[in-house]
């Protein structure tokens, strides 16, 4: 099955470019990314942090069932435009990758329908490429599968 989110490497360099169009108006794909119940819905974890604006920061946990930490990532807001545009860094504690930079960017398509990239940067090529020897395009894939239904008010 083609996953609908699009993962592009270039050989040799530490960008991943990500896009993905999306059956939901611009403004609802925003809001996935923006308000903090809709990104605890469908990331499928807590969001103990989220200050949208110049300088922001935010920071996201999800512990197992017996109350352990086994996800948490934060960074810095640089940028928000509501609709339009998101930057921050992006630092998962206790994992072998560095900080990242990322570059949301949400476009209209049309009324219905719009579009997501991101453009993230890491600190080397081999990072980058660390991070993809996991499922992450498989991961992304399932995560922005789950933000149409849930925005859809499919689930």
């Amino acid at each position: 099955m083609e996953h609908k989110t699009k993962v592009r490497a270039e050989e040799g360099r530490q960008e991943l470019f990500i896009t993905r169009e999306f059956d939901l108006p611009v403004e609802l794909l925003f809001k996935a990314y923006a308000e903090a119940d809709f990104v605890a819905r469908w990331m499928g974890t807590k969001v103990l942090k989220l200050e949208n604006k110049t300088h922001g920061s935010w920071q996201y946990e999800t512990k197992d069932g017996e109350g352990k930490v086994v996800f948490r990532a934060n960074g810095t807001i640089h940028e928000f435009i509501p609709n339009r545009k998101i930057v921050r860094t992006f630092e998962m504690e206790h994992a072998p990758f560095s900080v990242q930079l990322e570059f949301l960017e949400f476009k209209k398509l049309t009324d219905r329908t719009s579009m997501l990239s991101i453009h993230t940067v890491f600190r080397s090529v081999q990072h980058r490429d660390d991070m993809l020897k996991l499922p992450f395009a498989y991961g992304i894939n399932m995560a922005h599968n789950r933000l149409e239904d849930i925005m859809a008010g499919r689930e």
